[in-house]
């Protein structure tokens, strides 16, 4: 056998460097993940990091915010195509983890923050482009967004990862207690780790807040968590996995792709704010009805494992 055949043989799949099919979008499974694949063969063979890709894509999603204050259609296309590549290297550093087994606990959160970076480049921009027309409101029209904004997207992060903890287990999710983030928190030092110890002030907070919008999921974890996580049956698995699939469709409406392809359009027919409009109206009722969903799954659920 051959050198080149041996290194095709051990070469991991696409399939390997996704999260799940559940929760994966057909737009990601047909353009982000096979690009962002290829993205992260050509970063493993460089020896680059996860990390490292995550934070050049923070670099090329500010960038793409920045063009998107000019009133200038070119500006604002290519603004559009660099925020495409920041989101390709986006799906690279997790599929480039998952490929190395480089997943950490810092990686988990500088993804996190690489989003809300770019997202905060793009409403700034869009802000000072409408100041001349529109003053301070759309400064107001635009906190109000971007506040409910942070909440869609981190109630979806959050069911996901409740959904992947029952399709895969622990390993196979990033489900976080915030508890345990302040006792790794309190743990950390500021000196020498002070940016590591940065990142976890915010993660603590962000998971606590998590936490606070799914009592009912609470209720119900903590008691799987009292019985041994470890134990639990494998048809409360199955059944629990069956009656969060539906939702994932949503959690998926409310991350990347949908608002973004809103927000493109905005820019194309030069009217930006509609998009955060699009964020107050459409996409809050969608975080409602989520939550409303998976709080009543979780009940149901709760009552079988306490009667």
């Amino acid at each position: 056998m051959s050198l080149s055949e041996n290194k095709e043989e051990v070469k991991p799949s696409l399939e390997s460097t996704l999260k799940s099919n559940d929760t994966e979008e057909w737009i990601d499974l047909i353009f982000y993940r096979p690009i962002g694949y290829q993205w992260a063969l050509f970063f493993h063979k460089l020896g680059v990091t996860p990390n490292t890709v995550t934070v050049i894509s923070i670099f090329l999603g500010v960038g793409a915010g920045i063009l998107f204050y000019p009133e200038n259609l070119g500006y604002n296309i290519l603004g559009m195509l660099l925020l495409i590549w920041a989101n390709m290297y986006d799906s690279a550093d997790g599929q480039l983890a998952r490929m190395t087994g480089q997943k950490s606990e810092i990686g988990r959160i500088l993804d996190g923050v690489c989003g809300d970076l770019w997202f905060i480049s793009i409403y700034v921009a869009i802000c000072c482009r409408l100041t001349p027309s529109w003053g301070i409101w759309i400064w107001l029209l635009g906190a109000v967004a971007g506040f409910f904004h942070g909440q869609q997207a981190s109630m979806a992060d959050y069911y996901r990862n409740i959904h992947l903890f029952f399709l895969k287990g622990e390993q196979g999710s990033e489900l976080s207690c915030s508890s345990q983030q302040e006792a790794l928190y309190q743990k950390t030092k500021w000196k020498g780790d002070w940016i590591q110890k940065l990142f976890l002030w915010f993660y603590k907070g962000y998971t606590a807040s998590q936490e606070k919008r799914s009592p009912a999921f609470q209720q119900f974890f903590s008691v799987l968590k009292q019985q041994g996580l470890s134990t639990i049956p494998q048809s409360l698995k199955t059944n629990f996995r069956k009656a969060s699939l539906p939702l994932m469709k949503w959690t998926n409406v409310l991350s990347f792709n949908t608002r973004i392809f809103v927000l493109f359009i905005s820019l194309l027919i030069n009217e930006p704010w509609i998009y955060f409009v699009f964020e107050l109206t459409i996409l809050n009722l969608i975080l409602v009805y989520m939550i409303y969903k998976h709080e009543k799954i979780s009940k149901y659920f709760y009552k079988t494992v306490v009667e």
